[in-house]
């Protein structure tokens, strides 16, 4: 190391660059790369098949002027430090930067939490790019641009334009189709329940009617649901069994990405990608009495592995602000699940002694909410498991039984801190073997057998991840994806597959079956995973794959007859002769037409919601499509005229990472309305 130049650090985002640089002070140079510098051309394939699948990487269109500015700066530098983010893609870009910048010895510092110990940590341990992750990395983006580029265009050609296919994406659309099926063949059966309400030295209590003769009983229609009741009026309600015993509830382990993702979407309502996006911020810094603080340890990861050194500070913080029967004798460690990447600890706060109530002045709601759940859910994991009293009481009536199960909290445990999951308690007479109950009343109900229920971002996370489909960082993407090109809509935050939606899986999967299909796209992120551990050469995977699906390909492609959409009817009535007016489609957006186009012109503008909260911190509207007089699409509130937001581009969950400012989406790049940032959407 030369003392007479300063080192430079190269990182992603500025927020992450202004963190570290208060970390290392005027002895370095910290810059930002603000995301990706290369990439496969969006012009064409950009892969060589007949050189051994080599990817054509040309520079980011708009990211010259960043290139020019880091090449001047590390000229002079006395060493080059490459500080991306600490996954595949991170290390890929750190790779692209070294081509890219011409450097020839650059330093890798991988950083699973931006803290001063952190970064000393990985200045003295710095190593080189590691090629078995970029190739990983390289091998993704090519199969999913090979699959894409000959499934795209096909879908132009058979179905309609501005349509995309991909090798993950098209495999979460059919886990939702296929969901939908169910749903839609389902026939309901109906059965009856029978609870009886009961006393006991005055005190009143519910037993659920669950036998008959010692077998299990179903009712199932309501004459005989007044049959037993007539016969259970006539019994005595006697207590039979007794049992009572104690049962360990134990804390539920660290967030891991999907993990996060899930629980986020359910008690936070946060999008996933939204959720991801607050995440980042967490990770990369927030300004804490005017310095950048990183809050969380990096948000993609697999593992529920803590590092000892957390462990001990979290064990110090619930013995200094709990009872010492909150502290289990030893740390907890969790069984890490089969074929996960455990390269980085699970998602925790990088100082256990930053509550959520001492940051709540510093951020923003939405950092604050997901901060304390991290915050929370960490605690908890390494406090001492709950403890509940099971009373379970068999009732005799005749020939029928009935049971009544009772719970009562001994002891809190970790629900002190992270309540998800708590029992309600349901406490019980003093009841013993041979009591006589009063019987009160009886309450018969109606039931029907439900179908399985519509896939939310929640469980559709938690299926890709079950199903080995994809990557944590992959999942938000992937239904973003799926909304923006309106296979799925959202009704009451459950996933709907559309009409067009049905028509593409419907294609794909009576053509391409054996490659959008759940047991491949498993496979094929194992293949992706033994060539990070140098397990497998990634051009030989990259070919295993793609002859015998561009054979496919080739022999079917001729063979798919094109398709007719039918026209979305509604229930509007067309203001010049009032037949149905439909959903059609024009370069300017979509709109309702008479469904007697082209006898009748009668047309009316359609407003679409985007799903995308208001970007006003004051406003709680969502973000809705509109069309002017002028017939020009715009975007606004839904609470106009008290919010005069407006924007000829559509607006992003996202955050302009320079400034904070309203990312908004263009044609060909995402742009900043504030300060003109520029990043490829």
């Amino acid at each position: 190391m030369n003392i007479n130049k300063k080192d430079v650090v190269i990182v992603e985002s500025p927020t992450k660059a202004n963190t570290i640089q208060k970390y290392l002070g005027e002895e370095f140079i910290v810059k930002a790369s603000k995301g990706h510098i290369r990439d496969l051309p969006k012009s064409r394939l950009g892969v060589d098949i007949k050189n051994n699948f080599s990817p054509q990487y040309s520079i980011i269109r708009g990211k010259e002027k960043i290139l020019k500015e880091l090449r001047e700066v590390i000229k002079d530098a006395g060493g080059v430090y490459l500080a991306t983010d600490p996954d595949r893609e991170g290390e890929a870009i750190a790779w692209h930067l070294s081509i890219a910048l011409g450097l020839k010895q650059p330093r890798r510092l991988r950083l699973n939490e931006i803290t001063r110990q952190a970064l000393k940590e990985a200045l003295s341990n710095a190593s080189s790019i590691d090629m078995d992750k970029v190739n990983s990395q390289q091998a993704r983006r090519v199969l999913d641009r090979l699959v894409g580029y000959h499934l795209s265009p096909l879908l132009w050609k058979k179905v309609k334009k501005r349509l995309s296919a991909g090798r993950v994406q098209s495999v979460a659309l059919r886990l939702i189709c296929e969901r939908e099926e169910e749903i839609e063949k389902f026939i309901p059966q109906e059965y009856w329940t029978i609870d009886a309400k009961l006393c006991y030295n005055e005190k009143i209590f519910f037993a659920q009617l669950k036998q008959k003769e010692g077998k299990p009983l179903h009712i199932s229609n309501k004459k005989e649901t007044e049959d037993i009741i007539q016969e259970l009026k006539q019994s005595k309600f006697i207590v039979k069994d007794i049992l009572v015993k104690n049962q360990q509830k134990a804390p539920p382990p660290p967030f891991t990405t999907s993990t996060l993702q899930q629980e986020s979407v359910k008690t936070l309502g946060f999008r996933v990608g939204k959720t991801m996006i607050v995440a980042q911020q967490l990770y990369e810094g927030i300004p804490i009495d005017g310095t950048p603080v990183g809050l969380i340890t990096y948000m993609r990861t697999d593992s529920t592995r803590i590092s000892s050194q957390a462990l001990k500070e979290v064990r110090n913080f619930i013995l200094q602000n709990f009872e010492k029967d909150y502290l289990p004798p030893s740390s907890r460690t969790y069984k890490l699940k089969e074929k996960i990447q455990d390269a980085h600890e699970a998602i925790r706060p990088t100082s256990v002694y930053r509550t959520p109530q001492e940051l709540k002045p510093f951020l923003t709601k939405e950092q604050f909410l997901l901060y304390e759940l991290i915050w929370k859910r960490f605690v908890a994991s390494q406090m001492k498991d709950a403890l509940i009293e099971l009373t379970n009481a068999k009732i005799e009536s005749g020939k029928y039984l009935l049971l009544v199960n009772g719970r009562r909290i001994l002891f809190s445990g970790f629900w002190t801190v992270y309540p998800a999951g708590k029992i309600q308690e349901v406490i019980l007479p003093e009841l013993k073997s041979g009591y006589i109950l009063d019987l009160l009343d009886l309450y018969p109900e109606q039931h029907f057998t439900q179908p399985p229920p519509h896939y939310t971002e929640s469980s559709l996370v938690k299926m890709l991840e079950k199903k080995g489909i994809g990557r944590p960082s992959t999942y938000a993407p992937i239904i973003e994806t799926l909304r923006k090109r309106a296979y799925v809509e959202v009704k009451q935050k459950n996933f709907i597959p559309t009409e067009l939606g049905k028509i593409v899986n419907s294609l794909l999967v009576s053509h391409f079956s054996d490659i959008i299909n759940v047991n491949f796209t498993s496979e094929m992120e194992n293949e992706l995973d033994k060539i990070e551990e140098g397990k497998k050469e990634w051009h030989k995977v990259i070919k295993d794959f793609f002859e015998p699906f561009n054979q496919k390909f080739n022999n079917v492609k001729d063979n798919i007859e094109k398709i007719k959409i039918e026209p979305e009817y509604t229930d509007e009535k067309c203001p010049l002769c009032g037949k149905p007016m439909v959903i059609r489609e024009s370069r300017y957006g979509k709109f309702l037409g008479c469904s007697d186009y082209p006898k009748c012109k009668g047309k009316r503008k359609l407003n679409f919601t985007t799903g995308i909260p208001c970007p006003n911190p004051e406003c709680k509207g969502e973000i809705i499509r509109r069309v002017g007089k002028n017939k020009q699409a715009f975007y606004g509130c839904t609470n106009y005229p008290e919010c005069k937001f407006i924007s000829w581009y559509k607006p992003l969950e996202k955050r302009c990472p320079n400034c904070n400012g309203i990312m908004v989406e263009k044609s060909k790049h995402n742009e900043c309305i504030k300060c003109k940032y520029k990043e490829e959407n």
